[in-house]
């Protein structure tokens, strides 16, 4: 199969501005590469692939990026800038993919979207988050009546967000496992990944590393700086440890090393790709039971699900983390989220999108 891939357009590949979609979009490459297959990206300039995915063909495109529909009302209207990256990246997609069989788009965005009702290219969307935008919700029932194999989800609880969709196809996700060195240290440290932004309920964590008296040790881009240095000024100084953004080998190695991560999100996460990233360490995670992370984890076996917004109950799992142990951990990623694994998914889906268009 020859594929062409849209990436996110709110920044580019290795930036860690465009979140999960980043590292999927990786996995996915290496996962389709590896099954055989032909794959060309349309990235944002200065994006780079991993090393082993340099077989794929990437396509850079400048312009200005796209603000992500987490930073905007569930009522706001589509804002296309001038001189929009989105844009360019679906209009040289869309030339490439005339001698493609599948164009697939990783961005959460009204516009690739609406194209799919006014080209006779198939389209493929992964839906990257839960309904966040009104307009793109109202928009995905309508092509959905129109081409209903057409988008796939991360999760169960992610697709539940949008109803109207009867028979979800749901993909998970994958990660390319010799990137990750499996580590059995049981008293590291505490850990949290992930963008410092309001939605991620990082003050959550804070609060359990400071009633246990240690330090939490935090990795991700600092994308709310306000929200950062609130939460800094909380609670006494040297309570976090910035540790800033790592690309996923300098990540792995250190995030190895803890004990347990922390996940502490105020929304409905559409997977958890920091969850399995810890897991294929070997680091067992706490997370909220709300969203994607609450199909990944398995109570009592990889980790410890709390009840939402209870930072008490976070901390008492914490005070009884060692009861996991850290091969299970491991074992679930080989079984369930490998590169292959996800990319057969993937490739599953797509041959029913392609049989929509004939």
């Amino acid at each position: 199969m020859h594929i062409v891939l849209i990436s996110t357009p709110i920044g580019f590949l290795g930036s860690g501005k465009g979140g999960g979609v980043e590292l999927t979009l990786n996995s996915l490459v290496s996962g389709l590469l590896s099954l055989g297959h032909s794959v060309e990206v349309i990235a944002p300039k200065n994006s780079k692939l991993y090393k082993s995915n340099e077989k794929a063909r990437l396509h850079l495109v400048e312009g200005e990026d796209q603000t992500s529909w987490q930073h905007q009302n569930y009522n706001s209207p589509v804002i296309i800038p001038d001189n929009s990256l989105l844009a360019g990246m679906l209009e040289k997609g869309l030339d490439i993919a005339k001698q493609a069989d599948v164009l697939l788009n990783m961005s959460y965005d009204w516009l690739p979207i609406w194209m799919t009702l006014n080209v006779d290219i198939p389209i493929a969307h992964i839906i990257s988050m839960g309904s966040e935008s009104l307009v793109i919700r109202n928009l995905i029932s309508k092509v959905y009546d129109k081409y209903p194999y057409n988008f796939a989800f991360h999760s169960q609880i992610q697709a539940d967000d949008y109803p109207f969709i009867k028979k979800p196809i749901i993909i998970g996700n994958g990660f390319k496992l010799d990137n990750y060195t499996f580590q059995d240290s049981m008293k590291g440290p505490l850990a949290w990944v992930g963008r410092v932004a309001p939605e991620k309920g990082l003050e959550d964590a804070v609060y359990v590393a400071n009633e246990l008296g240690e330090k939490l040790y935090v990795w991700g881009v600092i994308e709310d700086e306000n929200y950062a240095s609130k939460i800094e000024q909380s609670f006494p100084q040297g309570t976090i440890d910035w540790m800033g953004f790592l690309s996923t080998d300098e990540l792995q190695k250190e995030l190895g090393k803890c004990r347990v991560l922390l996940n502490t999100p105020k929304w409905n996460e559409a997977y958890g790709n920091v969850i399995v990233e810890s897991l294929a360490c070997g680091v067992p995670v706490i997370a909220y039971k709300r969203g994607g992370p609450s199909e990944i984890i398995q109570h009592g076996l990889t980790g410890y699900l709390a009840d939402p917004d209870d930072k008490k109950n976070l901390l008492s799992y914490v005070e009884i983390i060692e009861k996991i142990k850290r091969k299970n951990c491991r074992e679930w990623v080989e079984k369930n989220a490998s590169t292959n694994i996800f990319a057969n998914k993937v490739v599953n889906w797509l041959n029913k999108v392609i049989k929509e268009y004939k």
